[in-house]
C-alpha cells in the first residue's frame, strides 16, 4: 500500500516537473536545417546561428551532381523545417529524397523551401536549343554559382528568408547574423581580390564547369577543359587535341576538382609541363575547409602557389593596377 503510494507520489512528481519543462524545451528547440551541399550548411550556420541545426545530404567530396543517396536522408528530410538547394537543376537526385519524405513544408510552395539562386548572378545561360547530344547542359545557365563570394551574399540573404518565415519571431536574430556575413564578405573580398591581380587574365585549363563563376570574380580566363562536353569522359581524340592547345596558348596550370578521376589530368600536365592543381569547389572537400570563408582562403592560396611555382606571369599589362569588384 505504501510503495504504491509513494509510486504514485513520484509519478505525479516526475509528471509535473516534464510538463514544467515543456514549455523550456519547445522554446529552445533548434530549427532543423537541412541542405543538399555543404557550402549551403556552411552558410545556412553563418545564419542560423545558434538557432538552428544544420545537415547537409551531400559531403564535400562528392560530386554534386551525382550525389550518393540514402534511405537516412528520407528520414531526415521527414523530420526537416527547411530544406536549402542550389536549384537550377543541379542535384537531380534531391527531388525524389524531398517527395519521398512527404514533408509537405520543403516542398515547391511550402514555406520551408529555399532555392538559393534566386537573386544570384548566373552565368552560361543557354542562348540556342540544346540537347542532351551537348553533354549536360544547364538549362537555366551554370549551377555553380556559390564560387563567386558576392553569390554567397545572395544564398545567405535566401536562407535568411526562409528561416524568418519558419520562426518569425528570430527574424531579428537572423538579420543580425545576416547582417554579419554580408559584411565579412565584403571585408574579405578585397584581399582575395589584390591576392588574384597580379594573374588578371591568365590562361588556365578545368576539368569540368565548375569554375567560371570562380574565373569571372578573379579574372582567370578558361580556354579549354578536359571534359569535351560537360559530364562526358575525354577520348583520346580530345586528349589530344586539348594537349595541342595548352601547348599552343602557353597553359601552365589545370584546375581539378577532387571527386573526379586524375589519371587523364595527370597524363595532360605531364605531356604539357603543366601543373595538375586539385582545388576543392566546395567546403568540407579537404581538411580544414570548414567554412565558406575557409574555402575561398585555400583555393587561393593553392592557386597564386600554383602560379608562382610555374613562373605563371599576368596576361594584362595592368593587371597589377587591377583590384576592384567587377
Amino acid at each position: 500500500m505504501f510503495d504504491r503510494m509513494r509510486l504514485g507520489w513520484m509519478f505525479g512528481l516526475a509528471t509535473a516537473a516534464l510538463l514544467a519543462l515543456a514549455p523550456a524545451a519547445r522554446a529552445e528547440r533548434k530549427l532543423y536545417v537541412v541542405t543538399t551541399l555543404t557550402d549551403l550548411a556552411a552558410i545556412a550556420e553563418a545564419v542560423g546561428g545558434d538557432k538552428v541545426r544544420v545537415e547537409s545530404i551531400g559531403k564535400g567530396t562528392e560530386d554534386p551532381h551525382n550525389v550518393a543517396t540514402r534511405p537516412s536522408h528520407v528520414v531526415k528530410l521527414n523530420k526537416a523545417d527547411l530544406f536549402v538547394r542550389v536549384g537550377m537543376e543541379l542535384e537531380p537526385w534531391s527531388q525524389p529524397l524531398a517527395d519521398a519524405a512527404r514533408n509537405a513544408k520543403i516542398l515547391l510552395g511550402g514555406p520551408g523551401y529555399v532555392d538559393v539562386s534566386v537573386g544570384a548572378e548566373i552565368l552560361e545561360i543557354p542562348t540556342t536549343k540544346y540537347d542532351r547530344s551537348m553533354g549536360d547542359i544547364h538549362p537555366y545557365g551554370n549551377p555553380h554559382f556559390w564560387l563567386d563570394p558576392l553569390n554567397g551574399k545572395v544564398i545567405a540573404v535566401n536562407i535568411a528568408a526562409g528561416l524568418k518565415r519558419i520562426a518569425p519571431a528570430d527574424a531579428d536574430y537572423f538579420d543580425q547574423n545576416l547582417k554579419r556575413f554580408c559584411a565579412q564578405v565584403d571585408e574579405k573580398l578585397p584581399g582575395w581580390l589584390k591576392l588574384m591581380a597580379p594573374y588578371k587574365d591568365v590562361k588556365v585549363v578545368t576539368y569540368h564547369r565548375s569554375w567560371p563563376n570562380f574565373a569571372h570574380r578573379f579574372g582567370l580566363n578558361i580556354v579549354n577543359y578536359v571534359e569535351p562536353k560537360p559530364g562526358v569522359p575525354p577520348s583520346p581524340t580530345h586528349i589530344v587535341s586539348l594537349i595541342a592547345h595548352m601547348k599552343a596558348e602557353d597553359v601552365k596550370v589545370i584546375i581539378q576538382e577532387p571527386y573526379f578521376d586524375l589519371k587523364v589530368g595527370k597524363f595532360v600536365a605531364e605531356k604539357t609541363g603543366a601543373k595538375l592543381l586539385v582545388l576543392s569547389p566546395s567546403v568540407g572537400g579537404e581538411e580544414g575547409i570548414r567554412t565558406y570563408f575557409d574555402l575561398f582562403d585555400r583555393d587561393l592560396e593553392k592557386l597564386v602557389s600554383a602560379f608562382k611555382e610555374t613562373g605563371v606571369r599576368a596576361a594584362s599589362p595592368t593587371a597589377e593596377k587591377t583590384t576592384g569588384v567587377r
